[in-house]
């Protein structure tokens, strides 16, 4: 990545960091393009402005069609319903039409021709009466890494709580991944998890604070790289190990990672023992023959569950002896505070304490227990206000 760029390219850089507007912002790009020194050190850096000033200028067309398209009674946005929201991915062929229509209630069929439908469809999947919206992007098209499909398909992923990939296991399942995985990174999304995690939040005073892990770097020295882009008041939150590199990285590229799992569909058309092989690095993964309906259903929901750091929690009345069926789906670590805030801002209000149980132990063992306490998965919850 990039080191030792001239005051005049930062200052550009924050220009464009500062932009309100796309339309600004490529403006604001060009100027920075045009004052990075050109030599190897700088070649990633080039490279991805171009790819990003592309991109924006794609997003930018898509976002007047999208108001073309809204006073038409359409949208190419899918809001928000159920438990998690999930967008299925893949290339051309791979098998998303029919895991739609396996899982969900959904009307779809397969493009008759490549990248010719643009629309996401969604549909729901409900299992253990748990409700995850599914949404159906465009293929992805891996020969015009700008293409509007491509570009729908980023501002969709950005939206989703987690992608499913779904790679056609009678193809080579590395060079699918590759190709889905570029796609995705040059539009600054990453769909396997990094090994640093950066956010650089800029704030209004207070100076530059660090917090997490790094090596090769002091917060000093973090804080001299971000001054001399200019930035004098930021919160910086590292997941992971970081270098110095890599918070200079995390200025410019700013990756969003999404939670995935890999379905692999028509195992029936490829040979167990190279399928096997093939996939041994993906995790998690399903193992599936979409066009016969034939997926784990129960196996999917676990994945997803685990993958995007959920749990289920199910609520209990004080009056009644048996518990919700339909559990209440809250991120791991949630407190008993924040499921009494779910349920209603009353029982927040005026909570006293709270009976918890393990599912398994329901009715006989609980513990009494106050707002902080932190639940599992599977946990009954009875709150007395």
């Amino acid at each position: 990545m990039p080191t030792n760029l001239p005051p005049e390219a930062k200052a550009k850089w924050m220009k464009a960091m500062n932009a309100k507007t796309d339309e600004e912002r490529i403006a604001a790009l060009e100027e920075f393009l045009s004052a990075i020194p050109k030599h190897k050190g700088t070649e990633n850096l080039v490279h991805f402005v171009r790819h990003r000033i592309a991109a924006l200028r794609r997003e930018v067309e898509l976002k007047q069609k999208k108001e073309r398209s809204s006073r038409g009674g359409r949208t190419i946005y899918v809001e928000k319903e159920g438990d998690a929201q999930l967008g299925v991915v893949g290339l051309p062929s791979s098998g998303k039409s029919s895991l739609l229509k396996c899982l969900t209630n959904a009307n779809v069929e397969p493009d008759d021709v490549p990248f010719t439908d643009s629309q996401p469809i969604p549909g729901m999947f409900i299992e253990d009466l748990i409700y995850y919206q599914l949404v159906k992007f465009p293929s992805l098209n891996p020969f015009d890494a700008e293409s509007d499909n491509n570009v729908l398909s980023a501002s969709l992923a950005r939206n989703v709580d987690g992608l499913l990939l779904v790679l056609d296991a009678s193809m080579d399942l590395e060079d699918q991944i590759n190709k889905i995985e570029e796609i995705f990174r040059g539009q600054g999304i990453l769909i396997r998890q990094p090994r640093a995690a950066i956010s650089i939040r800029r704030t209004v005073s207070g100076g530059i604070q660090v917090s997490g892990s790094f090596k090769g770097c002091s917060v000093d020295s973090i804080k001299k790289l971000l001054t001399d882009y200019g930035i004098l008041n930021a919160q910086v939150t590292i997941n992971g190990e970081a270098t110095l590199d890599d918070v200079e990285d995390a200025l410019f590229k700013n990756y969003v990672y999404k939670p995935s799992i890999f379905i692999v569909n028509k195992i029936d058309q490829s040979d167990r023992d190279y399928l096997r092989m093939q996939a041994s690095g993906l995790e998690p993964k399903i193992f599936a023959s979409l066009i016969k309906c034939k997926i784990n259903r129960k196996q999917l929901s676990e994945a997803i569950l685990k993958r995007l750091d959920l749990i289920r929690i199910y609520s209990k009345n004080t009056q009644s002896d048996s518990y919700s069926r339909k559990p209440l789906i809250m991120r791991r670590g949630s407190t008993v505070g924040d499921v009494a805030k779910t349920i209603h801002t009353g029982l927040y209000e005026n909570f006293r304490y709270a009976r918890v149980w393990r599912i398994d132990d329901y009715p006989n063992m609980y513990k009494k227990v106050g707002l902080n306490y932190i639940l599992d998965d599977q946990n009954i919850i009875e709150i007395h206000a």
